[in-house]
């Protein structure tokens, strides 16, 4: 619930659309009520052949003779009743005063109304009859008016406030630790960006639209019936303790049952994600029927808690409509008995100071009916809400999930380029697995060329991460100059930074876009020079239909690997970094987009850091330096050639390596 109240006061900030939505609604409730209590003149007034008036003038004329007739026969029996001087006169006149004082006010009333309803109400039964459909008509008419003004407010409240907590939330995503992508993959966040940020939306617009609304509109109908006869709505209303307790437990259910739903779409959606993803191993390997499979055991899964979420949700909506008729069965019973006889008491209890008569009782029934429709509706809105309730949580998981990685209250200040690179005994663990680093010790110097290199699950990526701060060590620090590098904004730090990794990243857009992406200042000409210093442009122009305007598929599925590691390249050069990172970058290409590559960094790489993650022998020959990595530690540094000569694992890789190759 905390997580919701989170989300309204987002909808809060808009106070002047919610004063919106508040006055619309006062204006649907009003005239919600309005349009009930016409049932009264129709049936007393224009209906009633006992009557003599049949219009407002006579009606208000008949009544007021009645009123002040009652009070002259009260006050003769209040005089008899004190000449009498029996034992229970005190109770009989306390009894008659009581009506005498009903009658009087009512008179009262009417004499106050008589000389306007002379002046402007019609003549005539049917004129009158007219003057109440036009009034019910119009009533009407302005009611769907604001109805429409609510609909619209309310939707603007909703969809404002979802925009937010998007944005929000996207913002939030993009800082998590790189291991939550790892642990939860990007479906579960996609599920809740769109999904549970949906029910969210529903949940706003139905707390802001039909929980202001609806009860509004059962506060008007329960109070047009107090005013017929108080005591005998107390004591219809005995059954409402029990709808209470019924809807609180069944909003529990409703919630954990809308979690469990919210979590298996997250699962559907990674499912998804796999399967899209991966499509060209599902069909080399044959395996459409596996996933299809995979496919209808989720949706089956989710089928069945969303059926929970539906049942709960019919068992809220047929307990408040079979107490709601049993609200207004009684009210029939009780009135009823009290107009057939012309009965003032029920069990011995005082329930109107005078009989009621036709007219009031239909009208008390219409304002319970009246009620119980928007008590109906209340128990549709209160399912969908603990919906939303429950969606706001997860994503306020994500919202207030905890990140590592935390900016400098007080950034320093470091002038470009540095001087050196220095891990400083580095130990690093990751929080769901073995410790990586245990002790790295390791300086570049600035324009040098550095390669690591070592068995799989050595640290080499895990350097690259830490320098571009991805993580945070847990002992022992990462210098620039001798000045932490979690000292400095990591904006500032990874604008010195252009990395390349083995997996090349290329955007849904187009080329020149896709180049120039982390450089949004560079104009057309600065991105065709990196694409040159990468040999990308000639195969650009040449092998693409619309040249750096061609878009990309997803993934850039349109180009060979070495294509996509060129047009990544670009992109690091336009980057003009101080220090760039190839993490097993040409490790899936072919020798003569390698040998490209190579030729296009010999070039690039002149007073800049270059650090290398590789095995290939062809770029371990390129490095100035090569740092052996083993178990966590730096076990060798050295140039290539000496490394050759002394270090078997080093020469054993540069041979295999080379047989690979022939």
């Amino acid at each position: 619930m905390k997580s919701f109240l989170h989300v309204l006061r987002i909808a809060a900030q808009r106070r002047f659309t919610l004063l919106g939505v508040l006055a619309t609604s006062l204006v649907i409730a009003g005239l919600w009520g309005a349009n009930i209590s016409v049932l009264y003149p129709m049936v007393e007034i224009v209906f009633n052949p006992d009557e003599q008036g049949n219009d407002f003038p006579g009606y208000v004329a008949t009544e007021l003779e009645k009123a002040q007739q009652a009070v002259a026969e009260i006050d003769a029996e209040l005089a008899a009743i004190e000449a009498d001087a029996a034992p229970e006169a005190a109770y009989q006149t306390s009894s008659l005063e009581l009506k005498r004082d009903t009658w009087q006010q009512t008179a009262w009333r009417l004499e106050q109304i008589q000389p306007w309803v002379n002046h402007y109400a019609p003549r005539g039964p049917y004129p009158t009859l007219l003057l109440i459909v036009g009034l019910l008509v119009g009533a009407t008419a302005i009611k769907l008016l604001a109805l429409t003004a609510n609909l619209l407010l309310v939707q603007s409240i909703a969809e404002g406030t979802v925009m937010q907590l998007r944005e929000r939330f996207f913002r939030k995503a993009l800082h998590l630790d790189l291991d939550y992508f790892g642990e939860n993959g990007s479906a579960n966040l996609t599920s809740r960006l769109t999904n549970d940020v949906s029910h969210i939306g529903v949940g706003i617009s139905t707390l802001i639209g039909r929980m202001v609304r609806e009860p509004l509109k059962m506060i008007v109908c329960l109070g047009g019936a107090a005013v017929v006869c108080p005591r005998l709505l107390l004591l219809v209303m005995v059954v409402s303790p029990l709808v209470a307790f019924v809807m609180q437990r069944l909003s529990r259910s409703i919630r954990r049952a809308s979690r469990r739903v919210m979590e298996e779409m997250s699962g559907l959606y990674g499912m998804l994600n796999d399967a899209f993803s991966g499509i060209r191993v599902v069909k080399s390997f044959n395996t459409q029927a596996y996933e299809r499979a995979r496919f209808r055991s989720r949706v089956d899964t989710y089928y069945r808690r969303s059926m929970k979420v539906a049942l709960y949700n019919t068992l809220a909506r047929g307990s408040s409509e079979l107490l709601g008729l049993t609200v207004v069965g009684l009210a029939i019973l009780a009135g009823g008995y009290l107009v057939i006889h012309q009965e003032t008491h029920l069990f011995g209890i005082r329930m109107t100071p005078k009989p009621l008569d036709v007219g009031q009782v239909l009208v008390f029934f219409g304002f319970l009916i009246g009620a119980s429709d928007p008590a109906r509706k209340l128990s549709d809105v209160w399912a969908t809400l603990q919906g939303g309730i429950a969606a706001s949580a997860r994503v306020q998981e994500i919202i207030e999930a905890p990140v590592r990685v935390r900016e400098p209250s007080q950034p320093r200040f470091l002038p470009r380029p540095h001087r050196t690179i220095t891990f400083d005994d580095v130990h690093f663990q990751y929080p769901s697995g073995p410790q990586v680093l245990r002790g790295v010790d390791l300086t570049i110097t600035h324009g040098e060329t550095v390669a690591l290199v070592g068995p799989n699950g050595c640290g080499k990526s895990t350097m690259i991460s830490l320098l571009c701060r991805f993580d945070d060590p847990q002992q022992g620090h990462i210098l620039l100059d001798q000045l932490p590098i979690d000292a400095l904004a990591t904006r500032d730090l990874r604008r010195r930074i252009a990395l390349v990794t083995q997996r090349t990243i290329l955007f849904d857009d187009t080329i020149e876009n896709n180049i120039r992406y982390g450089s949004p200042n560079a104009d057309a000409h600065d991105v065709v020079r990196a694409a040159k210093l990468a040999f990308a442009d000639d195969f650009i122009r040449r092998k693409t239909p619309h040249g750096y305007q061609t878009v990309l598929g997803s993934d850039g599925v349109r180009l060979s690997g070495g294509q996509m590691q060129r047009i990544a390249l670009a992109r690091a050069f336009l980057r003009d970094p101080d220090i760039l990172i190839l993490d097993e970058a040409t490790s899936q290409i072919d020798i003569e987009s390698e040998q490209l590559i190579h030729e296009a960094l010999e070039k690039f790489l002149v007073d800049r850091t270059g650090i290398m993650v590789t095995h290939r022998a062809s770029s371990l020959a390129m490095a100035d330096r090569v740092a052996v990595l083993d178990q966590g530690r730096v076990a060798d540094v050295g140039c290539h050639a000496e490394l050759l000569a002394r270090n078997g694992f080093y020469r054993n890789l540069c041979q295999n390596d080379l047989a690979d190759a022939a």
